[in-house]
């Protein structure tokens, strides 16, 4: 979820980002921060911007969202554009990643006035559509990606006799074959209103967008893992994010 109780959605625009030094000093803290033994709610947002809207909208937007990790529930979070969408039927412009120590925590903010304020004045206002999936991770090696690392995302649409246990098998997998990957999460997807039918997520981590390549030009690799579950999947929804620094100004 955006944790929107509405839908929202992607296009090229300049974009400024910029951070609170309260924000700073959180990001900072959190960094350092290592999970051992722990479970963590995955919050992932992907949302697409109509086409025209005026870069300082978008800024608006971002910088809005960005606020948000103010808020007490906040563990991470981080909002930017897509450095890539790899999925031809959903074209997203732009991502949100948060963490949270419970469900409880992701519910309170959502339903937290702050987040309501930026969701209904700078988001809802410019955004076409949304996707939203949430899982439970285990065993986090860091709690806050560093910036500069490149995140994929995958989510996957099972078939109706789809064995969801063995996708799960195989998607867990994943880190054993590409070593370039620093960090992953996978897991069902629990919040299914604003998914799209979309039910098995993962969130691998890279050290930069060059280790991300990497493991794409090893496509012998790749379509051996595709062809593990690829009796089983109706559709995929894979997009790829560089995690932004708490301050910044960018292009796209």
């Amino acid at each position: 979820m955006l944790c929107l109780r509405t839908p929202l959605l992607s296009h090229p625009f300049s974009l400024t980002f910029s951070a609170s030094k309260h924000i700073r000093s959180k990001v900072q803290v959190r960094s350092s921060v290592k999970m051992t033994s722990t479970k963590t709610v995955e919050h992932i947002v992907l949302f697409k911007v109509k086409e025209g809207t005026e870069a300082s909208k978008v800024s608006e937007m971002v910088n809005g969202l960005s606020s948000l990790l103010s808020l007490d529930q906040v563990l991470h979070l981080s909002v930017g554009p897509l450095l890539r969408n790899r999925s031809s039927s959903l074209t997203f412009t732009h991502m949100l990643h948060s963490r949270y120590k419970s469900k409880e925590d992701l519910d309170a903010y959502s339903a937290h006035p702050s987040h309501v304020s930026v969701v209904k004045g700078h988001v809802l206002p410019i955004i076409d559509d949304i996707m939203a999936v949430d899982w439970l991770a285990h065993d986090l090696s860091a709690l806050v990606p560093p910036q500069g690392s490149a995140i994929r995302v995958s989510f996957l649409k099972l078939k109706e006799d789809a064995a969801k246990d063995d996708v799960l098998g195989v998607v867990g997998g994943i880190p054993q074959s590409f070593k370039q990957i620093s960090d992953f999460s996978f897991g069902e997807n629990f919040s299914p209103a604003r998914a799209k039918g979309f039910s098995i997520a993962s969130l691998a981590v890279f050290p930069g967008a060059s280790e991300l390549e990497a493991v794409d030009s090893n496509q012998e690799l790749v379509n051996y893992q595709k062809d593990k579950v690829r009796d089983h999947i109706e559709s995929v929804v894979v997009v790829d994010y560089v995690v932004p620094p708490p301050a910044q100004s960018a292009s796209l």
